[in-house]
């Protein structure tokens, strides 16, 4: 059966990131009642972008949108969680924002079902197999699979309706392309795009980062910075998070 990731932090920096979730209540709230630690890696990054709205794909317990609420007290938040433990945890750490939903589906680039392989720690499931070097650097592996409904975001009408400027965050474990991809016709209103990008295959025939940039490049968009990359002591680099921003019409 997966497991639920213990509540732990990156050894570097691990006691001030514990320190400042602990001194945020909304932080320390959801670290208490559902064992929830808010990324607040990303605080400064969305306050500096300013979003009046984040579609958060991948949104697992809601680590991301936690630190988006407080970056962005104002802003509307749309998540995407398909596993039922952590959108469950997702919907209590939102209990009663009413500029927050959460949306059971996995976004990829058809509608329907599909296989999801479900990982040791749940974060890390993705709509692709878990591979050799997420086992080997992780000691992340496959411990089950679901059957999932998929949807394409841009099927959904959900991004014509939201307000500009838009922020679309990306954490799908391999999965970037496709639910690029299942963005298409509505990526004109973005204003940026922030994915968490691989540059080693984590997951079975997952895109690397070469071929996102690429594929979001012929589309309009310019990479602008990768933050939070993660480095393994024999592969390098690993995994960053990537930030795209709609070039200029």
């Amino acid at each position: 059966m997966p497991t639920e990731a213990p509540v732990l932090f990156p050894l570097a920096g691990k006691a001030v990131k514990l320190a400042r979730v602990l001194a945020a209540p909304s932080y320390a709230r959801a670290l208490l009642r559902t064992r929830t630690a808010a990324a607040v890696e990303h605080e400064a990054l969305l306050r500096r972008l300013a979003p009046a709205t984040v579609i958060d794909v991948g949104a697992n317990k809601g680590q991301f949108a936690l630190a988006a609420r407080r970056a962005l007290p104002d802003a509307t938040l749309h998540a995407f969680e398909v596993l039922p433990g952590p959108l469950a945890t997702l919907r209590r750490n939102f209990d009663g924002d009413a500029s927050f939903t959460a949306h059971a589906l996995a976004l990829s680039d058809a509608a329907g079902e599909a296989t999801f392989h479900v990982a040791s720690r749940e974060d890390s499931s993705s709509l692709l197999g878990v591979g050799a070097a997420q086992e080997a650097v992780f000691d992340v592996r496959e411990a089950s699979a679901i059957r999932v409904p998929t949807a394409r975001l841009d099927a959904l009408g959900l991004v014509e309706a939201c307000v500009a400027p838009i922020l679309l965050k990306l954490d799908v474990q391999g999965a970037e392309l496709q639910v690029l991809r299942g963005a298409e016709t509505v990526l004109d209103r973005l204003s940026h795009i922030y994915a968490e990008c691989s540059y080693v295959e984590l997951y079975q025939g997952q895109a690397l980062f070469p071929e996102v940039r690429a594929w979001l490049e012929a589309r309009d968009f310019v990479f602008r910075s990768a933050f939070n990359t993660h480095h393994d002591p024999k592969l390098g680099p690993v995994q960053a998070d990537m930030l795209f921003q709609r070039a200029p019409a």
